[in-house]
């Protein structure tokens, strides 16, 4: 099993900035794409950003050029940081991460949430 803790969430006012961590422990073998999804209030949940092993990147529209994911693979531990902050990020911000098993096979797994408030 793998647990996800999150953290760095909070509320800022809109320009602002945060960031988020996940830190990744358990039976890992090797961590593999670590991502974060977002979900505000009545909308399905949407991919913000994902990192891979080797530290490529991918970003969604409204979030790239604002937005930095980084991951620390000694510490099994992704971040996102958040700059220009805007009301419409406010939301809930999860945390997803890929893992090899040392049995082999790849399970993925979710952590709680860390709520981000952007007030204007």
């Amino acid at each position: 099993q793998v647990q996800l803790v999150e953290s760095g969430g909070g509320l800022v006012q809109a320009g602002g900035s945060l960031r988020l961590a996940c830190a990744a422990s358990g039976s890992i073998f090797r961590m593999n794409a670590m991502n974060w999804y977002r979900q505000a209030p009545g909308n399905q949940r949407e991919l913000v950003a994902t990192i891979t092993r080797g530290g490529s990147t991918n970003y969604a529209d409204s979030m790239s050029g604002r937005f930095t994911i980084s991951r620390d693979n000694a510490k099994n531990t992704a971040y996102l940081q958040m700059n220009s902050l805007k009301p419409e990020d406010t939301a809930v911000y999860y945390c997803n991460v890929v893992v090899t098993r040392f049995s082999g096979g790849r399970d993925d797994y979710w952590g709680q949430g860390t709520q981000v408030t952007v007030s204007s």
